[in-house]
Parts: C-alpha cells; structure tokens; sequence
C-alpha cells in the first residue's frame, strides 16, 4: 500500500480509502466485515463514512440512517483495530423529521457528532467532514463548533464534501482568521467522465493545501467496463449513459486493452496519477471488489498515455483562461 499526506496536514491515509456507504444497505453486516478485516490486511488506513449511511437517504425516511457507523462500531470493538486506521465520518444530511435534525448548525452539528460517536463506539473521529455546503450557516458558526470538538478531543482534523471552489475559500479564510487549521481535505465527485472540478475547485484546494479524496471514480460503473458480468444490472439502469458516451468508451476500452488493464483500474490509476488527489475512496459492496480497486496501485500511466486519456476524456481546463483570453 502507498501512502500520502491529508493535503498540508502531517496525516498519512492509504491512496485507496474504503468508502462504507454501502454497508447497511447493498452490503450485509457479515461482508463489511470480510472487507474490513481485508482492508487491514491490504494496508488500507483510511475509511470513510457518513451520518446517514446504511439506509434510505430522504428527509421523509429515517429509518436506517447510521447502520454503516454502527457496523463499522461493532468491528472496531470486536477487532481492536481502531488505532489501525483513520476513521472518517461527515454529518449534514437529514437524520429525523425536526428542522434542526440536518445541515451545519452549531446546534446540529455538536449533536450530529455525538450521535456519530455512540455509534461508531469511539471517543473520537479522526477526520469529521461537512457533507455539503450550508450557505445559511455562517462559517464563523461552523468554526467555532469545530474548534470546541477539537479542544473537547472528539474530532481530530476538519473536511468539506462537495463545495465550491469559493466555498472553500470562504470556509479556509474564516478559519485562518481565527487561526484555526481549517480544511484538510475536500471529498468530491471526479473522475474521467466528470472532470468539472478542474476548473476552479482543484486550483483552490492546491492553493490552501487542501487535500482532494474523489468519490465515484468509476462514475458509478460507466468506467469499469461494458464487459459482461457483475456490472450487467449496473449497465442496464445506465443504458442511456452509455449510448451517449458509447464513442469516448470505445476509444477508452481499447486504449485500456491495449495497456493490459481493465478500464476500472485504469480510470483509479489515472486519479491518482493527480496530483491534488490524496486518496480515492473505493465504495466496495464485497471483498473482491476492494482487491480490484487495489490493483490500481501497480498501474503506471506514462506521459503518452495521459495525454490520450486527455484527448479521449478532455477536461474544462482552468479558470478563468478556459474561458478568457
């Protein structure tokens, strides 16, 4: 396992991270576990979840919310392992009916915490990350909070999932006023097929130091491969999808036959071949697919490569000289 640094922070998280939202939900309690106990034995440090997973993600359904926290707080308890790895968890979403029960309050938030920790039976979250931007909540509020769980022990280091480029500009000034650390990371949909960050998100997070953790890298099966198999029910509801972009995954798959690698591992390859990318979150539903998402750590993609890849998969290019003289 290769290992690399939280943005600025002196963290180090395993390029591949385990993402559980599945668990609780595609996946039972009996092959989280199977993929928990391999991701130790792989190397992998980092695993992330979230409030809300492990159940229906709608404000007027609660019930399930948390059972991947508490599945991974069972393992952690059973397996002894919590000082193996770097936890992660994030609150925002809805997690009951009341109008305080979501988004960035301090009064959300201090209980959005606590909730995280009676589940996940530890006294402490490694990396605690906003789910979404909350523009009603000012980020004077959301430090404040953030510092007091600090200083309290409950949460070590600070993320952002799915902001703006000006929302983490806003949210790392405010912090650094305070002379606080603020971010490390920011957790962000990228891959081949979505590169609209590279416009002025990714320039901001480099700017701060800000680390980058990508999630749905494989564009939620579009870049495995249209190959026959496990991803058959995947393609299917997708067929849409791969219709429009049927002549990028021509091109694609074959360039990845030719590097003798499958387009799945080609697509984590070419992320962490990034250099804002600090670890790309692998959302496995059983064991083997955390071995597939692995092996893109031995994939080498040189320069020719990358600029077919390129030419394939064009990105926006950078603000503002993508649209400006």
């Amino acid at each position: 396992m290769d290992y690399a640094h939280l943005g600025r922070s002196g963290l180090l998280v395993s390029r591949i991270g385990l993402g559980t939202m599945n668990f609780g939900d595609a996946t039972d309690e009996r092959e989280a576990v199977r993929i928990m106990d391999r991701a130790v034995e792989l190397g992998v440090n980092f695993f992330d979840s979230a409030d809300v997973y492990g159940g229906p993600q709608r404000p007027d359904m609660p019930k399930g919310f948390g059972t991947s926290e508490e599945i991974i707080g069972r393992w952690l308890q059973k397996s002894g392992r919590r000082d193996d790895i770097v936890l992660a968890t994030k609150a925002y979403q809805p997690m009951g009916l009341g109008p305080n029960d979501r988004r960035l309050s301090a009064y959300h938030l201090k209980r959005a915490c606590e909730a995280s920790l009676r589940r996940l039976q530890t006294d402490h979250i490694d990396l605690y990350q906003m789910h979404h931007v909350d523009r009603a909540t000012p980020f004077e509020e959301i430090w404040q909070t953030m510092e007091q769980l600090v200083a309290e022990g409950k949460i070590t280091y600070v993320g952002s999932s799915n902001f703006a480029g000006w929302d983490v500009a806003t949210a790392q000034l405010t912090a650094q006023s305070r002379h606080f650390l603020g971010l490390v990371s920011e957790q962000s949909l990228y891959n081949l097929a979505n590169r609209a960050i590279e416009q002025e998100l990714i320039p901001a997070l480099e700017h701060f130091g800000i680390g980058l953790i990508p999630w749905s890298p494989l564009a939620s099966g579009v870049l495995a491969g249209r190959s026959k198999g496990e991803h058959t029910v995947r393609r299917n509801a997708l067929a849409a999808t791969y219709e429009a972009l049927a002549p990028q995954l021509d091109a694609y798959e074959k360039l990845c036959a030719t590097l003798g690698r499958t387009p799945a591992e080609v697509t984590q390859a070419w992320l962490l071949h990034q250099p804002a990318v600090a670890s790309v979150i692998a959302g496995s539903r059983t064991a083997g697919q955390l071995d597939a998402a692995i092996d893109a750590l031995t994939v080498h993609l040189d320069e020719a490569t990358l600029a077919e890849l390129d030419r394939i998969w064009p990105g926006p290019g950078i603000a503002p000289q993508s649209y400006a003289w």
